[in-house]
């Protein structure tokens, strides 16, 4: 266990919890640590109780992987061979442990109330125009009634106050003029494409970047899919070449000994997003290196992974303009700070119109985010 390097925990102690709950907090962040490898992530767990005494006599790691599988979060399965299809005791090597799809919509969840704290669901949710007058999301804003209004929008609380403060409490009466309606602003759809990076330099120079890239993917998934579930986000990932994964699969993501083809990302982005109805479209894009490798018409590879390839760097360069004319914006995240390569995400930005932050692995989250509410408000005016 000594030789793994790249994990940091600091002391937690929560008084409140059961042993069940404080393993389980820390089963969830190994688990995403080690892409959905449970063997591993229980070896880091058995490391950490040695060193922090997490368990006690009464109650082991190994009741606790009982409790897993018990509540569902994790399944055993069979090798052929394996017997009569009865699980085996723990560590017999009867079987292969994986986490099943209640475990990955709780590792998401986490990964949203880690980044973008712990936000209330608001029903069928979905973007504003930022226009107000009839429509169908309430903004909590009162106004006078207009003729056309609905009357499932009028407020009878308030229109009833106005009534007593008007006529008196004699005598009930009720007038146009003491209506009041709650305001409402339209509502749009929103289509995202995520592209993450996965070339091998996300794991080099001694800091794990692909980690904290696939928690805002995971968390950004399970904010969608809660707050605007009519808005649609899709995720990509791009190395040597460029393939969608779904959603389910955010908790496995590894990084591959690839180089960077950003084209081939950009294009299969601009790709499945001309399959989409919505009007209002947008490329988010992770990473932290150069472009350095090119798929070429006969299916060979041009790489070049020292400096910037004038042969690449134009084809990027196309892609944007062409990602422009489309109407779609890309908003870069720039994990590396090398000044050559943040002077290419700027002509690259500004061959797009789009926007580039330049950031390091704390607040990426968040930064995402802020930029995704931002271009709710301005895109769906």
């Amino acid at each position: 266990m000594n030789e793994r390097k790249g994990f940091r925990f600091e002391t937690y102690e929560a008084p409140e919890q059961s042993i069940f709950d404080k393993l389980f907090d820390i089963f969830q962040e190994l688990i995403t640590h080690t892409s959905g490898d449970f063997d591993e992530a229980i070896d880091w767990l058995r490391e950490l109780d040695k060193e922090y005494e997490l368990t006690t006599d009464e109650y082991t790691i190994e009741d606790f992987i009982e409790d897993l599988k018990a509540k569902g979060y994790i399944r055993e399965e069979f090798k052929d061979g394996g017997g009569d299809g009865q699980e085996g005791e723990e560590g017999s090597g009867g079987g292969d442990i994986s986490i099943t799809a209640k475990m990955e919509r709780i590792i998401r969840q986490r990964a949203l109330d880690q980044i973008f704290g712990k936000l209330k669901r608001s029903g069928a949710g979905n973007h504003k125009t930022g226009k107000s007058g009839q429509g169908d999301e309430h903004t909590g804003d009162l106004r006078e009634y207009r003729y056309g209004d609905g009357l499932e929008n009028i407020s009878m609380t308030e229109s009833l106050k106005n009534a007593q403060i008007n006529h008196g409490m004699g005598s009930f009466q009720l007038s146009e003029d003491d209506l009041v309606v709650e305001d409402t602003q339209h509502k749009a759809q929103m289509s995202t494409i995520l592209m993450i990076d996965i070339s091998h330099s996300m794991i080099l120079y001694g800091e794990d970047r692909i980690t904290p890239a696939k928690k805002v993917a995971m968390a950004l998934a399970e904010l969608i899919t809660t707050r605007y579930p009519k808005d649609t986000l899709d995720i990509l990932v791009f190395g040597n070449d460029a393939w969608p994964i779904p959603i389910k699969d955010l908790p496995y993501l590894k990084v591959g000994p690839y180089h960077t083809n950003t084209v081939a990302g950009l294009q299969l982005a601009m790709d499945m997003l001309r399959r989409k109805r919505n009007t209002n479209k947008q490329i988010f894009m992770i990473t932290d290196g150069k472009p350095s490798c090119l798929r070429m018409p006969d299916g060979t590879y041009y790489k070049n992974s020292v400096g910037l390839d004038d042969f690449i760097v134009e084809k990027c360069y196309n892609m944007a303009r062409q990602a422009r004319k489309l109407h779609i914006p890309i908003t870069t995240f720039m994990i590396a700070q090398d000044p050559y390569l943040m002077q290419f995400i700027r002509h690259f930005t500004e061959a797009n119109k789009g926007k580039a932050f330049f950031t390091g692995l704390k607040g990426l989250g968040e930064m995402i985010f802020e930029d995704y509410e931002a271009n709710r408000k301005k895109r769906l005016k």
